[in-house]
């Protein structure tokens, strides 16, 4: 079978992936040409409400840093993670994804006029992460070829590991905190007695987000995957089940 080109592959990525990963490259690119400077980016409420620099509200999820291992190390759970709901228990429902998005976003900013975070990017990749664990509990994860280990405990592994880079680990607790209120709102409360949902889809984003015709020979990432890379490595297709890619 013929290898699909960059652009193939680009466009094989569903669309809310696709377009937050771009962004967020953008963004960074332009950064590292000093088209762009960070301060332009920075989640400031003075000058978002004295000033009316309404775009800091969204370039403070859009900046993950200089291009270096940090970058990549984020970008990477960032697109894998989004995917895998996306296509995963978000497939066909993309307004709901949406509406997830904008949902933890409006959390976290809320959060961060209390908590001086100046960039939520990688807030907001926690919360994808812990969303798709607490939804996929009985996954195996491999972490650097070192832990394993259930997939809840995968946010608090990478909160570790941020650490170990010399990340705040208040930003991380930021997207721990508004996954799990979702995963709450969303998932725990409808389910009890009495429980009803609150979020809401509102009719507008449905129909603006409605799914098209899918292409019969897209080859989606299925959410059941592990979400650990095996970092280091060597993959074996004989490996046990809970040890596969």
């Amino acid at each position: 079978m013929a290898h699909l080109t960059f652009q193939q592959e680009y466009m094989q990525m569903p669309p809310v992936t696709r377009a937050y990963t771009t962004a967020c490259v953008i963004t960074t690119i332009l950064v590292q040409l000093d088209i762009v400077s960070p301060f332009q980016l920075y989640f400031n409420p003075i000058l978002i409400f004295r000033h009316y620099q309404l775009w800091r509200l969204l370039s403070t999820f859009l900046f993950f840093g200089t291009i270096g291992f940090n970058f990549l190390f984020n970008m990477i759970f960032t697109y894998r993670y989004c995917r895998m709901l996306e296509e995963g228990s978000f497939r066909g429902r993309t307004a709901d994804f949406v509406l997830m998005m904008v949902f933890g976003g409006a959390c976290m900013l809320v959060c961060a006029m209390f908590c001086s975070v100046l960039f939520l990017g990688p807030a907001f990749t926690i919360m994808l992460v812990y969303v798709w664990a607490r939804r996929n509990p009985f996954v195996r994860m491999n972490f650097f070829g070192l832990l394993n280990f259930q997939a809840p405990y995968l946010p608090w592994v990478l909160l570790g590991f941020s650490v170990l880079l010399g990340n705040s680990i208040l930003v991380d607790l930021v997207g721990i905190a508004v996954g799990h209120i979702y995963y709450f709102l969303e998932d725990v409360f409808p389910a009890r007695s009495g429980g009803i949902r609150l979020l809401k889809t509102p009719r507008f984003l449905v129909q603006l987000c409605e799914p098209r015709n899918e292409d019969p020979n897209y080859n989606p990432l299925p959410e059941e995957r592990p979400g650990g890379f095996l970092w280091g490595e060597r993959p074996q297709e004989e490996q046990q089940p809970q040890q596969q890619q």
